[in-house]
Formats: structure tokens, sequence, C-alpha cells
């Protein structure tokens, strides 16, 4: 029987255009935010996701086994205090004047991580888990799932991060900023099925590494902008970002699902699912957080600090505190990526071997 994951190529096509997203995103959002109103940016949405239900309530088809498991009512609330209050909490970080000391910081964050260490106990407890994981026990699993967190968060708030400099501190408007970001979601996108065949060539690690060492160059480099900075150097170093997130993201993925027994399939891909999407958000409430902690540093000691030159000054030690904290990210990222390997489903090697 051919294995689910073993082949990358079918995946390469739907990620092609999947990554397409956030090289159109920033621009299209720009170009709506500079004729129209931030509104408009959720009006619309509202056909392509009336579009969305209507499509697939026509077309899609159920192509696997209906197991119809039972509903986890508590595992749902679980998971959903976790995951909110830990999102929350990172994000009140940056918006409150206390920062991390705010009550409703420490408190929501405490709440949050307490739901999710009970949401991970039961899953472990019930006969019907929502999300097994048991599937972290394949170590090149847990392995790529801590390394697509960390390009999730870094992707997620580079996204964010860069425009809020590129227009505050270069003066550039909404539209001129996420098209700066096109060269670089471009070339993730078109970088998807050249990863694929490399990953069916050479394996995981001639990828992983290479593009975890990408990241702490990038990172570093963002660590050293200001306001004099020019914009084409933006463009490049986020094209070079994009090109290192591509080659860990589905080859790292792909990997880490190969060593996982049929059985946990699902859940492995739903645990990633879930993992990557929180990472983004947390990444970029975590940055973001960072950032604001940095232009307040800068800004306190100053006589006048309303004066445009300082506020722009704050917005770049802001921005290297932010990237800095990347940069720690990606390093860890990095020595991970030189423990990876090919992996081999535990089913595959019994057949093998029999």
């Amino acid at each position: 029987m051919r294995r689910k994951f073993s082949g990358y190529r079918r995946y390469t096509i739907l990620f092609k255009f999947i990554m397409f997203a956030p090289a159109l995103g920033p621009t299209l959002s720009g170009l709506i935010v500079d004729g129209l109103t931030w509104r408009w940016l959720f009006f619309i949405v509202i056909p392509f996701a009336i579009f969305s239900i209507v499509f697939a309530a026509i077309y899609l088809k159920n192509v696997s086994e209906v197991t119809r498991p039972k509903v986890d009512v508590l595992s749902i609330l679980l998971s959903t205090i976790g995951f909110g209050g830990i999102v929350f909490g990172f994000s009140s970080a940056g918006e409150s004047a206390e920062g991390w000391s705010s009550p409703a910081v420490y408190i929501t964050l405490a709440l949050g991580f307490l739901s999710l260490a009970l949401f991970v106990w039961r899953q472990l407890r019930v006969e019907e888990p929502m999300l097994d994981l048991r599937a972290f026990l394949s170590p090149m699993f847990t392995l790529t799932t801590i390394l697509l967190v960390i390009m999730m968060m870094s992707l997620f708030s580079t996204m964010i991060i860069l425009p809020l400099f590129l227009q505050g501190a270069l003066a550039l408007s909404a539209y001129a900023a996420g098209l700066a970001l096109l060269p670089g979601g471009i070339l993730n996108g078109m970088m998807s099925p050249i990863a694929g065949r490399l990953f069916d060539r050479f394996g995981p690690r001639m990828l992983v590494i290479p593009g975890t060492a990408i990241l702490v160059f990038v990172m570093w480099m963002f660590t050293n902008v200001s306001s004099t900075t020019s914009t084409i150097t933006f463009i490049v170093l986020h094209s070079i970002l994009m090109i290192g997130i591509s080659l860990v993201m589905m080859p790292g993925q792909t990997n880490g699902l190969n060593q996982l027994p049929r059985k946990y399939y699902p859940h492995g891909t739903a645990i990633l699912n879930t993992l990557q999407q929180v990472a983004g958000a947390i990444g970029v409430a975590l940055f973001i957080s960072i950032m604001s902690a940095g232009q307040a540093g800068y800004l306190r000691g100053l006589e006048n600090p309303e004066n445009p030159v300082n506020q722009a000054e704050a917005l770049t030690a802001g921005v290297q505190s932010a990237f800095t904290g990347g940069l720690v990210f990606a390093i860890a990222a990095f020595i991970l990526s030189l423990f990876i390997k090919k992996s081999v489903s535990p089913d595959d090697a019994f057949q093998h071997s029999s």
C-alpha cells in the first residue's frame, strides 16, 4: 500500500497556490486601506466566505471513512480557553501601559496555560481524544512541530512588523509597504514545487538546515535596520527570508508526518494545522509586545516624545528589539534543525523487515 505522505509532489500545486496568499494579502490590503477604509478589509471577505460555503456544500465530498467519534465538549472548552487565553495575554502585553506586569496579562496567561495543561491531560485520558497527543512520541514529528511553530511565528510577525516600520519610519504608503512584500511572497509560492523536488531527491536535512540558517541571517540583518535603510534592502531581505521559510515549512511537515503510524495521520495533521495557526497569532502578539516595549523604553527618557523624529526613532528601536527576539528563536530553530533526519513510518519499517 502506498504511503499517504510518502510523495511530496501531489501537494506542491495546492501549496503553491496557498503560499501565494501571503504574497497578495499585504499588497491588496494596502491598496484597499489607501483607497477605502480598514472596514472594507472585512466587507470584501464576506462574499468570498459565502461562495466558499455554497461551493463546499455542492462539490465537497467525503473521501475517507466516517467514524463518527463523540464530540468532547469539555475538550473544546479547554482548548478554546487555553489557546485563546495565551494569545489574548500576549496581545494585552503590547497594549497595556503596564506591559507584562499588568494583571490582565499574567492572569490571562496563567489561565490559558492552566487550561491548556488540563486539555493535554484530558486528551491522554479519554478513549476518543479530540487530538491524540501520543503523536508526539515520534521524535521527528515533535522536532518538526517545534520548527514549524518558530517558522510561523517568524512569518506572521514579519508580515505585520515590516509594513508598520515601512510606513512609520520610511514614510511609505500602506499600498507601497504591501507592495514591498510582494516579491518575497511570490518567491515563497514559487519555491514550493522546487522545494518538493529537492526534498524527494536529497531528503529533509539538505533543505531544513540551510533554511533555518537563512532565517538566522535575515533576523540578524533586521536587528540592524534604521530609518536610513533603503526600501530595496527590505525587499531583498524579505525575499531571502521567504526562500528560507519555504525550505523548512513543507519539507519539514512532510518529514514529520512520515514518521507517524497510520492511525495518527489525522491527529498529526490536525495538530500541525492547529499549532501553526496559533503560533502565527502568538508570534504577532509576542513580537508586537516586544516592539511596543522597546518603543516605550526609548521614549521614556525624552523631553519631547511626541516629536515625529523621536517617534520614528522609537519605532526603529522597537523593531530592532522585536527582531532581536526573533533572532533568539531563529538560533533555536537552527540548533534543532541539526538533529533532523529522514523519517520512516513504523508501519512501513515493519513491512520492509518482514
